[in-house]
């Protein structure tokens, strides 16, 4: 039931369970992945017999580490094609399971980055668990927060949203939690045995709320707490920088403040793309205003003119190819990236507009 060797499909009881199956890749996630994944899952949204979802990863590191992001880079080098396909079809897909009609249950079981936050977070439920590592790092390969993290990132208490986008922050289990990123957490040794619980219900009640509630009633009971998290006790340090409007601004009121964490933060975000910096905060500004739809119409957008730029390919350069982590950012700092450079990944892409059936 699957046109990729990369993604597997199969039937527990009444619950659709797909697997991403790219181990060694840490399951990221390819265009024959999306293509695959697509009309299934929306088979399974008109399919009575099926009456939830769950997604997973296999191996024991990640669940999703993000798209294939060197095939992207690779093809556009070569002028082709998959810098505009890969990112249509992958946000079309965030956009279905946003919508899916059933209960969506992601287990973000390891490392789960970019494209994978993409496939976890816009579901109903996202089980955490102490191998859970989620992050938006965009930035730092001269991209931005996509898959709709626009639209996620802006609706976190203020100023995570740009915290998370902006510094790439490796969040854990009860970080994800207190975000609202994860739902629930366990043990990820307890997964197995709440598939098998999920395989065996018989709801014979037709309204689809049943099934919600005894999906919910599974995951409420084998949930535990994960511990304090530690982006509690640091949300008036983040809230005093990161609630600044400007890049400058963020960088500045980090530089007044004498401790290590200040002057780590700070010295992360200047290894970043410039450019990349200043289009993650006007992205995240815009989309508080704006729906889902518009988010990834927006997102859309932002992907072709990283296309069309220098950062992302250099940040694919340093951090993937030649793994020397010293890109050669063009513009080298933020002060040089003009208001005319981040408006231009925002302008209108006419006829290629990205556009939902």
């Amino acid at each position: 039931m699957t046109g990729d060797p990369d993604i597997r499909f199969e039937r527990l009881g009444k619950v659709a369970c797909v697997t991403l199956d790219r181990p060694k890749a840490l399951n990221a996630l390819t265009l024959g992945m999306i293509r695959a994944f697509q009309p299934v899952l929306e088979d399974w949204g008109k399919d009575p017999d099926v009456q939830a979802v769950v997604i997973r990863g296999s191996g024991p590191k990640a669940f999703c580490a993000g798209g294939d992001v060197r095939a992207v880079c690779e093809a556009g080098l070569e002028g082709g094609e998959l810098t505009r396909i890969f990112f249509r079809e992958e946000y079309i897909l965030n956009r279905t399971i946003k919508r899916f009609p059933k209960p969506f249950i992601a287990l973000p079981d390891g490392i789960t980055m970019g494209g994978g936050m993409g496939l976890s977070v816009h579901g109903r439920y996202r089980v955490a668990t102490e191998k859970t590592v989620m992050a938006m790092p965009e930035t730092a390969i001269g991209f931005f927060p996509d898959v709709g993290g626009s639209y996620f990132l802006s609706r976190l208490p203020a100023p995570f949203g740009a915290y998370v986008a902006l510094t790439g922050a490796r969040l854990k289990a009860a970080d994800a939690l207190y975000l609202g990123l994860a739902t629930h957490y366990m043990p990820s040794e307890r997964l197995e045995s709440v598939l098998e619980e999920f395989a065996r219900l018989d709801v014979s009640e037709e309204e689809p709320w049943h099934w919600d509630a005894k999906i919910a009633e599974i995951l409420d009971t084998h949930s535990e707490t994960p511990g304090a998290a530690s982006l509690e006790a640091e949300h008036a340090r983040i809230k005093r920088h990161f609630a600044h409007e400007s890049i400058e601004g963020i960088l500045d009121s980090l530089a007044a403040e004498d401790s290590d964490w200040a002057r780590e933060v700070r010295e992360s975000l200047e290894q970043r793309s410039p450019t990349s910096l200043k289009i993650t905060m006007e992205q995240i500004r815009r989309a508080a205003d704006l729906d889902f739809d518009a988010c990834m119409r927006m997102e859309y957008r932002m992907s072709q003119g990283c296309m069309a730029g220098h950062d992302f390919y250099e940040g694919i350069r340093a951090v993937l190819i030649d793994k020397d982590h010293a890109p050669d950012w063009r513009p080298s700092t933020v002060r040089e990236v003009s208001p005319e450079i981040v408006q231009a990944h925002f302008e209108s892409l006419g006829s290629l507009e990205l556009v939902f059936d």
